[in-house]
């Protein structure tokens, strides 16, 4: 094959192949038809987004967790904050898992803790990580 048929050849496999098509070369041509093909290919399932644990979100026991706003915000994060100086709250939201209220907070070592609080803001429990 002379270097200009090889160039020719090579030039529409390498277009077939970016393009996703099939090709039948003709004997002792250069040119190459692409074969009729139907396809059916759908692109692959999106992930599920993750929730975005920052807006509360969580249920459990049939109750959905909903993130504090106002007074009831600022209670529940000065409990908090008393029962573990040093951390930065993360969020303060109803729990559905025993107390009325919860706090997730990050401790200055980076380590997180969740404070249940009772309706009275009393703290019911400090437990490590984010529950």
């Amino acid at each position: 094959m002379n270097r200009t048929r090889k160039a020719i050849v090579g030039a529409a496999m390498l277009g077939i192949t970016l393009t996703g098509g099939s090709a039948a070369l003709l004997a002792g041509t250069a040119s190459a038809q692409t074969a009729s093909t139907s396809s059916t290919a759908t692109a692959p399932a999106a992930a599920p987004a993750l929730p975005d644990p920052a807006k509360g979100g969580h249920t459990a026991n049939g109750i959905t967790e909903t993130l504090l706003t106002g007074d009831t915000a600022t209670q529940v994060s000065a409990a908090a904050q008393a029962a573990v100086p040093g951390a930065t709250i993360d969020r303060v939201e109803n729990d559905a898992e025993g107390a009325t209220y919860e706090a997730h907070m990050t401790k200055s070592d980076g380590s997180k803790v969740t404070v249940k609080i009772n309706a009275d803001f009393s703290v019911a429990s400090v437990e490590d990580g984010m529950r």
